[in-house]
């Protein structure tokens, strides 16, 4: 599990390389409200707008989500729990004003980064 980084991911700096050379500055890997058990990958404060870089296993990407034949049982419970985190975060988030975009690992840093962008100057104004 040591593999399993929190920040740092191929895809997480691949966006932030994008989104860096649109001119964009952020916080990584930030605390987003203290009372929310959560840590965003990137967080712009003023936008208000909240990204998760989620990889296709952990969080059940519709297209790659593969499922262990060992142990089957725990990784379904572990994987349902995964998604019903990542949903409640979500809604509370929301509920405080933020703007939540979340990435798939698989999707294409320029197109991920031009999703995130819009967020941004959307919430700026």
């Amino acid at each position: 599990m040591r593999g399993n980084r929190s920040r740092d991911t191929g895809p997480e700096l691949a966006l932030r390389r994008q989104l860096h050379a649109r001119g964009l500055r952020y916080r990584v890997d930030a605390v987003v409200e203290p009372d929310v058990r959560s840590r965003a990958d990137l967080v712009f404060r003023s936008a208000r707008v909240v990204v998760f870089v989620d990889g296709c296993f952990w969080h059940r990407c519709p297209v790659h989500a593969t499922t262990p034949r060992a142990n089957a049982a725990f990784w379904e419970a572990k994987f349902r729990r995964n998604v019903a985190r990542d949903r409640r975060i979500d809604a509370e988030l929301a509920a405080r004003g933020w703007t939540v975009v979340r990435v798939w690992e698989h999707e294409a840093p320029a197109e991920a980064a031009a999703r995130v962008d819009a967020a941004v100057r959307a919430g700026v104004g």
